[in-house]
């Protein structure tokens, strides 16, 4: 393969001048479009950033209230401080079962007084059961003698003049009958 030499001699400088002045034309259309691209992602990489800035600022602020917050809330406290919490803590937890204790000691007061009533109550009914007056102690063993005689129950209540219940009574409670 042959290639033919080129002849220079048909170009004159003025086609060399018209190349090189195209040639430069697209190099500057070049330079020109590239560099239009690259602003704009220089435009959009100087979005992103101001983004970031803010968003950055943003946390910093907060960082800032979080560590002030922080800085509040992590102060030692003094021990009176603490006392006195422990103290108020236990007061509310007191309280109620203070209030429990004192409706417990009422209903115990209004149970002994309804107790006492109930026993004076009873007292007063057993005093109006009184006795028989005519039983007394010779009363007593004249029923024994009478009865280990084998006297009917009908006939000691005759004789002593006291009534039938009261001559079983004296025989029960000497455990004969």
């Amino acid at each position: 393969m042959n290639i033919p030499p080129i002849d220079l001699s048909h170009f004159s400088i003025e086609y060399i001048i018209v190349i090189m002045a195209g040639i430069i034309l697209y190099l500057l259309y070049y330079v020109f479009t590239k560099d239009s691209d690259y602003n704009k992602n220089i435009r959009s990489v100087a979005t992103v950033v101001e983004e970031l800035n803010r968003e950055i600022f943003y946390l910093k602020k907060k960082i800032t209230k979080t560590q002030d917050s922080i800085k509040e809330n992590s102060q030692r406290m003094t021990d009176e401080v603490i006392y006195q919490e422990i103290e108020r803590s236990v007061y509310d937890m007191v309280t109620p079962l203070t209030d429990v204790l004192q409706q417990l000691q009422e209903n115990i007061n209004s149970l002994e007084a309804e107790i006492d009533s109930r026993v004076s109550h009873l007292e007063n009914g057993v005093k109006q059961i009184s006795i028989p007056s005519s039983v007394h102690g010779n009363d007593d063993e004249k029923i024994i003698s009478l009865f280990k005689q084998s006297v009917s129950i009908d006939t000691i209540s005759k004789e002593l003049h006291i009534s039938k219940p009261e001559v079983e009574f004296v025989l029960k409670i000497n455990k004969l009958q």
